[in-house]
């Protein structure tokens, strides 16, 4: 399925759903809620004082300036924060929210405004190297797929990958590798994952690219990363903005301000600050 604005923004239901509560969404005065993480590096972090900076910080404000709206930032766990959306604590997610076919099912997206794949990261002196390092494998492809996870399963057999709770990445290890005797360690958050794996608690932790990458920015004469990047099937269509099901004039806010930022290049700027490549799509 393509991700396309036809997909997620239902003006129809939006529409519904402003009369149903009786307040316009933008209606003077109404400050939005945004829910994130801030554990998520470079995305989302969370400084001594509590501030919330970040890669989607510097975004959602420049959304915001854009779209003409005024928002608070509150910090949630990220195990339940799609539920808080649903149950209307705030009125939006942004912590690297990859969209899925099923989260579809329950909530609707913004445009998506990171790309790229998961790969998986070791500490150097543990031995352990995936083959397939530098490469992209597509899950849609089954042959391709089937090969790659065979390999990787040769050597992660018996050994601990750790993993981000309620994650896309969570998923495709319970898909494809813990059935083939490789041990799934769940966390809270991302910190704790590679805290153990810099404990030498497990032997590779997975988490997205971009991610890694931030691990690996303070840690590259010890970690390191191995296998290929994953892409396509359960890891699903880039990250975007969360909105609650059918709060299509939110999402269309964000969409159009996300559009003009990718048009004039705000948006790949904001990339290579906090990432030092563009991880952005072309709008």
């Amino acid at each position: 399925m393509n991700i396309t604005r036809s997909t997620f923004l239902r003006a129809g239901l939006a529409a519904a759903a402003t009369l149903a509560s009786g307040v316009p969404l933008f209606a003077q005065g109404k400050k939005l809620v945004f829910a994130t993480e801030g554990a998520f590096p470079p995305f989302n972090m969370t400084k001594p004082d509590g501030t919330l900076y970040g890669f989607e910080m510097d975004m959602l404000a420049e959304i915001a300036k854009r779209a003409g709206f005024e928002y608070e930032l509150i910090s949630q766990a990220w195990d339940g924060m799609i539920q808080g959306l649903i149950d209307g604590k705030y009125d939006a997610v942004i912590d690297s929210v990859t969209i899925t076919e099923k989260r579809l099912e329950v909530v609707d997206f913004a445009l998506p405004y990171t790309t790229g794949g998961s790969t998986f990261a070791v500490l150097k002196e543990s031995g352990v190297e995936l083959p397939g390092g530098g490469t992209s494998v597509d899950l849609d492809d089954e042959a391709a797929t089937e090969a790659a996870i065979a390999a990787i399963a040769a050597v992660l057999e018996g050994k601990t990958v750790g993993v981000h709770v309620s994650t896309i990445q969570a998923d495709f290890l319970e898909k494809y590798l813990a059935p083939r005797g490789v041990t799934i360690r769940t966390y809270p958050n991302g910190p704790d994952v590679y805290q153990d794996l810099t404990n030498g608690r497990l032997d590779a932790a997975m988490a997205s690219v971009t991610n890694i990458s931030a691990f690996l920015e303070k840690n590259a004469e010890t970690a390191a990363t191995t296998g290929p990047a994953f892409a396509g099937g359960v890891m699903g269509r880039g990250a975007a903005i969360v909105v609650q099901k059918g709060n299509a004039e939110l999402a269309d806010k964000i969409s159009a301000a996300m559009k003009s930022m990718s048009d004039d290049g705000t948006l790949e700027a904001m990339s290579q600050q906090w990432f030092g490549i563009n991880v952005t799509p072309k709008l």
